[in-house]
């Protein structure tokens, strides 16, 4: 596969987004629900429970330089699509350097205003009420690690976001996402069932055009310079309020990809990914899938 697609280094114009502004004005109106765990954003509580072991086990399993207590010490994170900051805080407590950003501004105030509680995460984490695109001219090549969660279903031009994420990390690092798949089956449990039978989120949360195949996001992120490592199907349980790892992507699912190091950026191929690799694990045993609840 060439790689000159993924050798350029000029940043992307400002005028140019991958902000739906669509969007902006739903998240704007449960801007203030953020940190109640038994509210709309309830789910995404309860999904810190696989993905941050998800993120900080891969990321572990890729270095032997770590430090016991602050596991990601040294590790600087960029949260796209923060929010109010459910993920940048139990990453920034394992000991990362977290710069959280998000278009919605009232989203920052949230998020500022609760890691202000903990001094800790005050000197850890730092938000910011931007566009990725805004802030590609002075990051780039900044940042170990991008994460990206339940956002790319939300963007306005999906391959704007990735080429934007691919140049503001650094050579080598590592990018997660958590997404929706478009399927039949998502749309009868992920918007019928989840946003006007139970109302686990508010209902026109999620449009299912906007749904993303894993082979799509793949295909995307191969084009742009980055190596598939992982894909896990993951599976929330309404009952119990719980997700789990299983190892179909019907529904939702995790990826985890690396950028290509500098050496790749002088040859016109990259190495073939194994689609062994891709197998539904999840870093370590501790947080190996365990099916369906």
């Amino acid at each position: 596969m060439k790689s000159n697609l993924f050798t350029v280094k000029r940043p992307f114009s400002t005028s140019q987004s991958s902000v739906d502004s669509k969007e902006v004005k739903k998240f704007q109106l449960l801007a203030h629900k953020w940190w109640d765990e038994e509210g709309e954003y309830a789910a995404l509580h309860s999904m810190n429970d696989i993905r941050v072991p998800f993120i900080r086990d891969t990321l572990l399993s890729m270095s032997s330089n770590y430090h016991l207590g602050n596991p990601l010490s040294g590790i600087k994170i960029l949260d796209v699509g923060c929010g109010g900051g459910l993920l940048s805080e139990p990453l920034g407590r394992l000991g990362a350097s977290v710069t959280g950003i998000d278009p919605v501004e009232d989203n920052i105030r949230t998020a500022d205003r609760h890691k202000s509680f903990d001094p800790v995460l005050a000197k850890r984490i730092q938000y910011k009420s931007s566009s990725l695109e805004e802030i590609v001219e002075e990051s780039m090549e900044t940042f170990d690690v991008i994460v990206a969660s339940e956002v790319v279903e939300h963007v306005a031009d999906l391959e704007m976001f990735i080429k934007c994420c691919s140049q503001v990390l650094k050579p080598d690092g590592s990018l997660f996402i958590t997404t929706i798949n478009k399927t039949q089956l998502s749309y009868v449990l992920g918007i019928v069932v989840a946003e006007k039978i139970m109302g686990i989120v508010p209902e026109g949360t999620h449009e299912w055009e906007k749904f993303v195949p894993p082979e799509e996001l793949e295909r995307l992120l191969e084009s742009n310079g980055f190596s598939v490592t992982t894909v896990n199907g993951m599976l929330y349980n309404p009952l119990s309020g719980s997700w789990s790892w299983m190892e179909s992507t019907s529904l939702n699912y995790a990826v985890h990809a690396v950028k290509a190091g500098a050496q790749a950026h002088t040859t016109d191929t990259l190495p073939e990914t194994d689609s062994q690799q891709r197998s539904a694990t999840a870093g370590t045993a501790g947080t190996a899938p365990d099916g369906p609840v």
